[in-house]
């Protein structure tokens, strides 16, 4: 069998139809003899070293089919976990209860990007006016986070969400050395029973709602923060305001 021009054009386009037509192209393939499919081998090489945009032109279908498929998946796991991350009544609420958006964000008080984040999540809530935003408290960097979360967690149970709210803000804007006498310096001057915070941190439910979170976390393939479902879409790590001002216009002109 002698290898032709157009056999190797044809090989050379098998790089992007083999993930449909990988069965009759290895049926093919295998039915060479050595001496043909070397000489198939060399052709393709030549071709692709001639013609390197091919690769690229390869490479940018596949990151696109990877792409799509990340995302279906996305969907899928915020589809089947939809009560958990809208319907929990032990979430924070910030923003527009009644937003046509909802934005679901993890994150631990002592993480970095966490706290780059908050301004932008902030102005975002401010400048749209549209969006609710609910916080899941997602522990993952020591018992110092823990510690943290505990205590805002705790502080909505006692005192509701308004002074969870503060606490939130508090929390975000405040270093990274947390302690129960840290907390307390930090609540001193807000108006709610600190003594009874402290007494709930502890709780079973607490240490429910946390592990909750963390089994939610694991649900959806959440292993950092922030992280955030925006309506259909889960975004992982750090997204900036102007970057989260498109996700929402796209998500609005979806529907």
């Amino acid at each position: 069998m002698r290898v032709t021009r157009s056999l190797l054009t044809l090989g050379a386009s098998a790089l992007v139809a083999l993930s449909t037509t990988g069965a009759a192209w290895s049926s093919d393939l295998a039915n060479l003899s050595d001496t043909d499919r070397k000489a198939f081998q060399a052709e393709v090489r030549a071709y692709l070293l001639d013609n390197p945009e091919v690769l690229m032109e390869a490479i940018a279908v596949l990151e696109t089919r990877n792409a799509q498929q990340v995302e279906a998946t996305d969907r899928d796991l915020i589809s089947a976990n939809a009560v958990a991350l809208f319907e929990s009544p032990s979430d924070l609420i910030l923003g527009n209860p009644d937003g046509d958006i909802t934005m679901v964000e993890f994150l631990d008080y002592r993480c970095g990007y966490c706290k780059k984040a908050h301004p932008d999540v902030n102005a975002l809530l401010e400048n749209d006016g549209n969006i609710k935003l609910i916080v899941k408290e997602f522990p993952i960097l020591g018992e110092a986070s823990v510690l943290a979360s505990r205590f805002a967690i705790a502080t909505h149970l006692v005192a509701g969400n308004a002074a969870y709210a503060e606490v939130h803000e508090a929390l975000m804007t405040a270093g990274n050395n947390v302690s129960e006498a840290s907390l307390k310096r930090l609540v001193r001057k807000m108006d709610f029973d600190v003594d009874a915070v402290m007494a709930k941190m502890n709780s079973d439910e607490v240490t429910q709602i946390i592990a909750q979170n963390h089994a939610l976390g694991q649900a959806m393939q959440i292993n950092g923060t922030p992280a955030f479902v925006m309506q259909s879409e889960l975004i992982r790590g750090y997204v900036p305001y102007d970057s989260m001002v498109e996700i929402v216009a796209d998500l609005r002109a979806k529907g």
